[in-house]
């Protein structure tokens, strides 16, 4: 099988986390937690291969790759060593990539800015999977917009609308090239559970009237999304995925609450649903979730990679339909979650077009 080739554009945790958990899994087939299956259309976490990468912390640019993911603001835990990748990270574009709270944090390279482009064909990269942080709306179009002039997929881990965007979709479409995203879902996340519960009440006859989730975590992200401007996408992400399982209009508010810096890379999500049921019977489902972030989207990125990977070797072009409602919270279509990863299953198996 041939080697899937992985750039990456961000070398935060999700970034670490993933890397971390390729090489983990590359060590055991018998190891699968957090997989669909060790092997996907054939391909395994052994052929994945990271080419390229990209960011803007002095503290991680120019390092190798294998150094990179533990510098830095960097804090999900190291649960692999991870040897030397012969993949020294490039600078890349800025525009609106830090936001006021991470310019506090993060330390600018002074390197020169790398010509994206010609980063990605000179890898041989067949991929470029986006992790900017969230509200970054300019650089991601700016890395999409690189992805679709070097000729490589585009897998977007983060709230800027892309593969849901159809006028994105058409441009990879055009170019004969996959794109899936958007807003990675985690393995069992905030969104996940949120969906499923309300999926519960539906399928189980009750109204659902009231809902709102809470956020509050310690890394880069949660400081980040102190900046309500650049919150709108993630917002709309998370909402759109657990209000779709619902036929009707449910009062729903979601989003990040507060950044409390000890809590490091962990997350802690708190879900509120009121509900009626026979008789008019209230009935409320409060629910905590604690969870290590990271990697948390790690297996959910692998197999996303391995299906992009499929993607490409039967030609097909534009938004992947089954993959992205598996996959990430804003796909161009939302499903229930079992429908989604079975439609995304039949795609592997080559019975669904995308």
């Amino acid at each position: 099988m041939p080697k899937v080739r992985v750039a990456l554009a961000g070398v935060g945790n999700c970034a670490s986390a993933l890397i971390q958990g390729t090489v983990k899994y590359s060590e055991s087939s018998s190891d699968t937690v957090g997989l669909l299956s060790y092997s996907l259309g054939g391909i395994t976490p052994k052929d994945i291969e990271f080419v390229s990468a990209f960011d803007v912390d002095s503290r991680k640019v120019g390092r190798d790759l294998s150094e990179a993911i533990f510098s830095g603001m960097n804090n999900t835990p190291r649960f692999q060593e991870v040897p030397s990748m012969g993949v020294k990270v490039k600078r890349g574009p800025l525009l609106d990539g830090v936001g006021k709270y991470l310019k506090e944090v993060i330390p600018l390279s002074g390197d020169p800015e790398a010509d994206v482009v010609k980063e990605l064909k000179d890898s041989g990269a067949d991929m470029l999977v986006n992790y900017l942080p969230v509200g970054s709306t300019r650089a991601v179009q700016a890395y999409a917009t690189s992805a679709l002039n070097a000729g490589v997929a585009f897998i977007n881990a983060m709230p800027v609308f892309i593969a849901s965007d159809p006028s994105w979709a058409e441009k990879f479409k055009d170019k004969g090239l996959p794109v899936a995203g958007d807003d990675v879902m985690s393995q069992i996340g905030a969104t996940v559970l949120h969906k499923t519960l309300v999926k519960l009440l539906h399928d189980r006859g009750a109204k659902v009237e009231e809902t709102y989730q809470l956020n509050i975590g310690g890394d880069t992200d949660f400081l980040n999304m102190l900046e309500e401007s650049r919150l709108a996408d993630k917002r709309e992400s998370k909402t759109s995925a657990v209000r779709a399982m619902t036929p009707y209009p449910v009062p729903t508010r979601i989003g990040p609450s507060d950044y409390v810096g000890f809590l490091k890379n962990d997350k802690v999500c708190y879900i509120w649903i009121k509900g009626r049921y026979f008789g008019n019977t209230p009935v409320t489902i409060e629910a905590k979730l604690h969870v290590v972030d990271a990697p948390d989207s790690g297996g959910v990125m692998i197999d996303a990679i391995r299906g992009t990977k499929i993607a490409l070797q039967r030609g097909v072009a534009g938004e992947l339909v089954s993959l992205s409602s598996y996959c990430f919270k804003h796909p161009p279509q939302q499903l229930p979650y079992d429908e989604a990863k079975e439609r995304f299953l039949e795609f592997v198996e080559g019975r669904r077009e995308r």
